[in-house]
């Protein structure tokens, strides 16, 4: 069974190379994010209120990591997690995906037909909030990217690119490295 987590900061590519790596792999795939949305929506709040309300009740994320944890065991899976790099202890790749902040705001700002200053003002307070809440119920620094076998800054890199980079590397650690039948079970290359 393979498992295979992805994590990075909003606006860094994370969703778009996480729904492209899960599709040539014909692994599931399971977003943090997604249900961390579904979760607001069901209690009728903005992502920026449900983060707030995130940092009082410690709650929100342990069912958040509980589901991401039970999906990560069950295998043949993609994980898309700001904590997936963390949390997927039986991930057998760990990718992280950056980009500085002016850039991943910009980005959001397009894909969602938003301004610039809204999606910054909403980015930062966001950001912030899962920072407090990942040192004070974890004592996971976002900063220290030690449990990643990759690490790629998306600034200045098309998307295109950035799938044909990850893509390449994934097939070199995922198939170029001796990998037990157990873990080969299930896992198939899409080279379409």
């Amino acid at each position: 069974m393979v498992v295979v987590a992805v994590s990075g900061p909003h606006g860094a590519g994370k969703t778009t190379v996480a729904k492209f790596l899960a599709k040539k792999l014909g692994l599931r795939y399971i977003s943090a994010g997604e249900i961390f949305r579904k979760m607001a929506a069901e209690k009728g709040m903005s992502l920026e209120d449900f983060s707030k309300y995130a940092e009082r009740n410690k709650e929100i994320d342990e069912e958040i990591d509980r589901r991401t944890i039970e999906e990560a065991k069950k295998g043949n899976v993609l994980v898309d997690a700001r904590l997936a790099g963390w949390l997927v202890e039986n991930a057998d790749l760990k990718i992280l995906l950056t980009a500085p902040l002016e850039t991943r705001v910009k980005r959001i700002a397009e894909r969602e037909g938003r301004l610039y200053k809204d999606v910054l003002r909403e980015t930062v307070k966001r950001e912030k909030s899962e920072e407090k809440r990942f040192k004070k119920f974890y004592g996971i620094d976002l900063s220290d990217y030690s449990p990643y076998d990759i690490v790629l800054n998306t600034e200045k890199i098309s998307i295109e690119k950035m799938k044909e980079i990850i893509w390449t590397v994934t097939r070199a650690i995922l198939f170029g490295r001796k990998v037990n039948d157990g873990n080969r079970k299930g896992l198939r290359e899409n080279r379409g």
